[in-house]
């Protein structure tokens, strides 16, 4: 008994004397001055670290978004019949190429007929009002003529020329020239602008009434606009005509380049997001509308610090580097930053382009606190 005492007596004092020449050797590894550490002369950390000096280079920010590909609306009009009728002849098919005033259906209505009628009655009218008016002016002026015969004239004459310049723009806001149109026939609805059909629902025979679906869809998609969203944090970083890059699931490796064309003034409240719309030319058509896609912001090139993302550590609620003051001696310092790039760290702010900093290995700084 009393030699197993002696033995665990004697463990314990060569246990403590360990650990008391490991914390001397910790001790001799480094000394710690508020937020500076400073490494011995024969310190083993000093393998274990590797510094860079920190430079400023050209960095353009990327930010990456779903998007929806959309039609111009200015490029794209449906095509519904002005009057209810019954449709007598179509002029289009899918796919076809149409200019403006081309024709795409005849359609006979009872109501573009009264509307003719109406015009026609006007403008004869008209006629007999001038012609009355002109023959009370010479009259008048032979001498033989009454003035309120001519001022009632006159006044015929405007109410008539009233009444006719209304029947004229109730065809015209049809797309209806009133100078080619012949009493009692068919209303031959044209297209309003350059494109192709891309829907076709014309049939022959049917009855269409004034609150019809469009029987057709004429676009011009040689130019599509995607629809981005960009979070409200990182509007700061989206300008008019910058680059942006669309890549679509059908054609992976394919890029297509477009240009930020207007960015909304509303905030999504929901998502916290913007809409911003890209211009991209579609010469190809692989962009359809209400295609998903994927969008890629690409910023301008501006000046900034980009240090290795292994540099940056993190303390409490803070992100801190090491960076070196002296031989051997490395401060403690909070940065900001502000996105990634290819592995490396954008430095919004803390540091200082000649400073060097501690590349990898400042996790063993850091513990010596």
């Amino acid at each position: 008994m009393k030699n197993n005492l002696i033995t665990l007596l004697v463990l314990s004092i060569l246990v403590s004397a360990c650990n008391n020449k490991s914390s001397n050797d910790e001790a001799k590894n480094y000394t710690v001055q508020g937020d500076t550490v400073l490494l011995s002369e024969n310190s083993n950390i000093k393998t274990r670290i590797k510094t860079i000096t920190v430079a400023e280079e050209a960095f353009r920010l990327e930010l990456i978004s779903a998007g929806t590909v959309k039609a111009i609306p200015n490029n794209y009009a449906e095509i519904a019949p002005p009057f209810a009728g019954r449709v007598l002849k179509s002029y289009v098919r899918l796919g076809q190429k149409v200019a403006p005033g081309s024709p795409i259906l005849d359609i006979s209505s009872p109501d573009y007929f009264a509307a003719q009628k109406e015009f026609f009655d006007a403008k004869s009218e008209f006629k007999l009002a001038e012609q009355n008016l002109k023959r009370q002016q010479d009259l008048l002026s032979n001498g033989v003529g009454v003035q309120r015969d001519l001022e009632q004239a006159e006044t015929d004459f405007e109410t008539k020329k009233s009444a006719l310049a209304n029947a004229s723009a109730a065809l015209k806001i049809f797309n209806i020239d009133p100078s080619k149109t012949v009493l009692g026939q068919p209303l031959t609805v044209t297209s309003p602008i350059m494109g192709e059909i891309i829907d076709n629902k014309i049939v022959i025979g049917q009855y269409l009434k004034e609150d019809a679906a469009p029987v057709a869809i004429v676009a011009d998609l040689s130019k599509v606009w995607v629809v981005g969203q960009v979070k409200e944090k990182d509007l700061r970083f989206i300008h008019k005509l910058d680059e942006v890059q669309i890549r679509i699931a059908a054609f992976p490796d394919r890029i297509i380049k477009g240009k930020i064309y207007h960015v909304y003034e509303i905030v999504d409240e929901d998502t916290r997001s913007v809409q911003v719309l890209i211009e991209c030319e579609n010469k190809e058509r692989d962009l359809k509308p209400g295609m998903y896609v994927t969008v890629r912001f690409i910023g301008t090139p501006e000046p900034a610090i980009l240090i290795p993302t292994k540099a940056v550590l993190q303390l409490n609620d803070n992100q801190i580097v090491f960076v070196q003051v002296g031989k051997d001696k490395y401060q403690r310092r909070k940065i900001e930053t502000e996105g990634t790039s290819n592995g490396k760290v954008v430095v919004k702010s803390g540091l200082k382009a000649g400073e060097t900093i501690v590349s990898e290995g400042g996790i063993y700084l850091l513990e010596a606190k």
